[in-house]
């Protein structure tokens, strides 16, 4: 009893002490994972992996991806400074590169490290979609989503304690039972729908982003549709995967346009 009253304890203390706020939408959101415990494993993460793929360089398309992610990075730095977060990107270190490879994918390590892969330049297209995809992967580094997630796995990890302790007096196959069941309803019930959160809230922190950088966020409706058309029906069910369906994120993408273009309103930005 006291073990898994020290457990929850240890939950609590987490959760009370370990709350930051999102700059661009105000909200509280669970973090423990300091910037500078993460950004030095990301960056040699970063680098080890840039020596192990092709690394496009001098190219039109490698310059796009350089120049529309210094915009974005621009436009992220206007935002935050005009709303009281001046300093917030200190220790980022950005990087944009575009790597070889056919995946259709594309991401942004914590403290500003970007790859685009080449297979995904055919599906952006221009450089709305190319901005379309790098404000939503700067959004993710922006607000901290890696190190959430590693916040969240702790949680898990300490919740699975609990449920060892509490069902310790048990038989072993109870006590398995209660793991699985554990193990089923955090993944689908809390890991996936933190996911899917996630994505959805880059997508909206990237919708304004692209914006105040001079790129109409309406082009990011074209863009996902083709993802869509591209994807074939071949994606999970939305409830078991970590990303949420291209419709709901295109329904989703088209009510946040207004928003995304008054933000950019603010910076003189108008489409």
């Amino acid at each position: 009893m006291k073990k898994s009253v020290l457990t929850v304890s240890a939950i609590l203390l987490l959760l009370m002490f370990a709350c930051q706020t999102n700059p661009f939408t105000g909200k509280k959101y669970f973090n423990y994972v300091s910037n500078g415990e993460i950004f030095p494993v990301a960056f040699q993460q970063y680098d080890e992996f840039l020596k192990e793929n092709k690394v496009v360089k001098g190219t039109s398309a490698a310059n796009n991806v350089v120049s529309v992610g210094q915009k974005i990075k621009a436009a992220a730095e206007k935002y935050l400074n005009a709303n009281g977060y001046k300093g917030y990107l200190d220790g980022y270190q950005w990087e944009y590169n575009l790597v070889q490879d056919p995946a259709v994918n594309a991401w942004c390590m914590p403290g500003g490290k970007i790859v685009v892969y080449t297979g995904i330049l055919p599906i952006t297209k221009n450089d709305a979609g190319l901005a379309t995809v790098m404000g939503h992967e700067v959004a993710h580094a922006l607000v901290n989503h890696g190190a959430q997630r590693m916040s969240v796995g702790t949680i898990q990890e300490l919740g699975a304690v609990g449920v060892a302790v509490a069902t310790s007096g048990k038989s072993q196959q109870a006590q398995q039972i209660y793991q699985q069941a554990y193990g089923v309803t955090t993944q689908y019930g809390a890991i996936l729908p933190f996911s899917r959160k996630h994505e959805n809230e880059a997508d909206e922190i990237g919708l304004t982003l692209m914006a105040i950088a001079g790129y109409n966020p309406e082009e990011a409706i074209d863009f996902w549709q083709r993802m869509e058309a591209n994807a074939g029906g071949s994606a999970p069910p939305e409830f078991l995967s970590t990303h949420p369906s291209s419709s709901t994120r295109i329904n989703n993408i088209k009510k946040l346009i207004p928003k995304a273009k008054a933000e950019a309103a603010k910076f003189g930005v108008k489409f």
